[in-house]
């Protein structure tokens, strides 16, 4: 039987080594990972993390869990937002939890707050258990996308609701060549100066063009059992926010 394949940036790997490499990848970066996303997006990443709770809406006493949470940044305006609840930040790389857990929102915050390290594709959590669902900038380094669909739908009770906000694609050819331009020749050079990494930087930008188009990605989450599947565009389309409900 041969090993089934995927993709790590713009190389086919084996399955059973693209979480390892992942894990490497972020664990070079930790430390430097929130200064690069300012430095990459320009800033804009917090208007989209912004827009991602506007349509979220968080309420007192919901139960998230924010899987590849990292440094916790969707945790925290969580909290902010409801104004009480719980958040579990949950991340395969140890070293992006402790960064998390270091900021000064984590103090603040530490008595509705838990850093659990576990992979997205089984989460160590009991079915039905939480309200809301988070993944920003993960999803598409996951080997296999629809088993992590189906263990968000498992991890939500019912009338939970799921949201994911990742890179996506620009629906205007002439817009996305240009970004294409920028991605490849500006993002790598930033994290070689940054965080002294520009190989990890040049796989974020090729698993960026190998994520699906917004309307595959929402028949994905369909296909795990969500109803009510929507997304909206962010930048116009560099970004996208998908929304399902466990009903």
């Amino acid at each position: 039987m041969t090993d089934k394949t995927t993709h790590f940036g713009f190389q086919t790997v084996n399955e059973t080594e693209k979480a390892g490499m992942v894990h490497g990848v972020f664990t070079n970066v930790a430390s430097k990972y929130d200064v690069m996303n300012d430095a990459m997006s320009m800033g804009i990443h917090r208007v989209w993390k912004d827009a991602m709770m506007d349509w979220l809406a968080p309420r007192p006493g919901q139960r998230l869990l924010d899987v590849a949470g990292g440094t916790g940044d969707i945790s925290f305006r969580f909290l902010k937002r409801a104004g009480s609840g719980h958040a579990t930040v949950c991340d395969m790389t140890e070293s992006m939890l402790v960064e998390g857990s270091q900021r000064a929102e984590a103090g603040t915050m530490a008595d509705s707050l838990d850093w659990v390290v576990g992979d997205a594709m089984a989460l160590p959590f009991e079915s039905n258990t939480f309200d809301v669902y988070t993944i920003s900038f993960g999803i598409r380094n996951v080997t296999r996308i629809p088993d992590a669909l189906r263990e968000a739908y498992r991890v939500l009770r019912p009338g939970g609701r799921l949201m994911v906000l990742e890179f996506s694609q620009i629906p205007n050819d002439m817009m996305q060549k240009a970004y294409d331009l920028y991605s490849f020749n500006v993002i790598p050079k930033m994290g070689q100066m940054i965080a002294g990494d520009a190989d990890s930087y040049q796989y974020l930008v090729e698993s960026i063009r190998k994520f699906p188009q917004q309307d595959v990605f929402a028949d994905m989450i369909r296909e795990a059992g969500f109803d009510q599947v929507k997304y909206r565009n962010l930048s116009m389309g560099i970004a996208a926010l998908h929304s399902g409900w466990k009903i």
